[in-house]
């Protein structure tokens, strides 16, 4: 298969709430799996960005879909990998529907709501189960599935006639017919281990196939929550220029040195909100000339 000249990664470390540094209408497409409310590896970030309660955790993450929503270019696409959360709370187990509150918080900003994906992570063991055991009723479905949610920004994206970035960036019939069915069996789930701890990472493979599918070469790609730079790496590797921003100062060091062991040449570009730094890195080979 032929291969694109790798596009160029910026690196910020800053906001998802607060894109300072990105201009409106110059992305074109978000692909993140951000910190999921109510789950216990969050907490402290959500805390330090000032929200305690399931509510407030929401607010956060309806800030950041509104900034993404702002960069946005018209038609651009917003996908956003994202579970459901089972936890405690005043003595009552219950799931907290991370994805349902998300989908509603997109739609009330204008963004349109595309047919979602399904997940279904096959690292799960086949026979786990919550609650009672084998005795009924007080069982427990195992969550073994995640979502990919897709929006859109205003009206479908247009291209000029025969436009050679969309040509050169055409899938097979295979993958269109596997990409696009609704459930995902085929995608194994990533290691969470890292010198950081659990590090919540998903698949490069779940990466590189929405980046094909909802965007072209020369494209701009941002992960507003890059964490370990999943979407970075996928979209650089696509030919498409990645964005990635991280506001935890360990992970942007770590985001830092994993794109200088990939070959990119950070230098200082700009500077964020409160000083934080932005870095902009080439890879081994030349980009593609952006396009508008």
């Amino acid at each position: 298969m032929r291969r694109p000249p790798l596009g160029s990664v910026r690196l910020i470390h800053g906001d998802a709430r607060k894109l300072n540094g990105i201009a409106s209408g110059t992305v074109h497409l978000v692909v993140t799996s951000p910190p999921y409310p109510m789950i216990p590896q969050w907490d402290g970030l959500f805390r330090a960005l000032g929200a305690t309660d399931y509510p407030g955790m929401l607010r956060v993450l309806a800030d950041a879909w509104a900034e993404c929503q702002r960069v946005l270019v018209p038609g651009g696409i917003l996908a956003v990998n994202i579970g459901d959360a089972l936890r405690s709370a005043d003595g009552e187990f219950r799931l907290w529907p991370n994805p349902a509150e998300t989908f509603v918080s997109a739609t009330r900003l204008g963004l349109v709501p595309l047919p979602y994906i399904l997940w279904k992570k096959p690292t799960n063991r086949p026979n786990a189960f919550l609650g009672s055991g084998f005795l009924p009723p007080n069982a427990y479905v195992t969550l073994d599935c995640e979502y990919v949610l897709l929006f859109r920004k205003g009206k479908l994206r247009r291209f000029p006639t025969h436009d050679a970035a969309r040509l050169a960036s055409r899938f097979s019939r295979e993958e269109r017919d596997r990409w696009f069915s609704q459930v995902w069996t085929d995608i194994r789930g990533a290691r969470q281990d890292s010198p950081r701890g659990r590090s919540a990472a998903f698949p490069p493979e779940l990466a590189e196939r929405l980046v094909r599918m909802f965007s072209v070469e020369g494209d701009t790609v941002l992960d507003p929550f890059a964490g370990t730079g999943t979407t970075l790496w996928a979209a650089s590797r696509w030919g498409r220029d990645a964005i990635g921003v991280e506001w935890d100062r360990g992970a942007y060091g770590a985001l830092e040195a994993s794109a200088l062991a990939r070959g990119f040449t950070l230098s200082a570009r700009a500077r964020g909100p409160k000083g934080m730094k932005a870095r902009v890195g080439r890879g081994v080979r030349s980009p593609r000339p952006r396009r508008a």
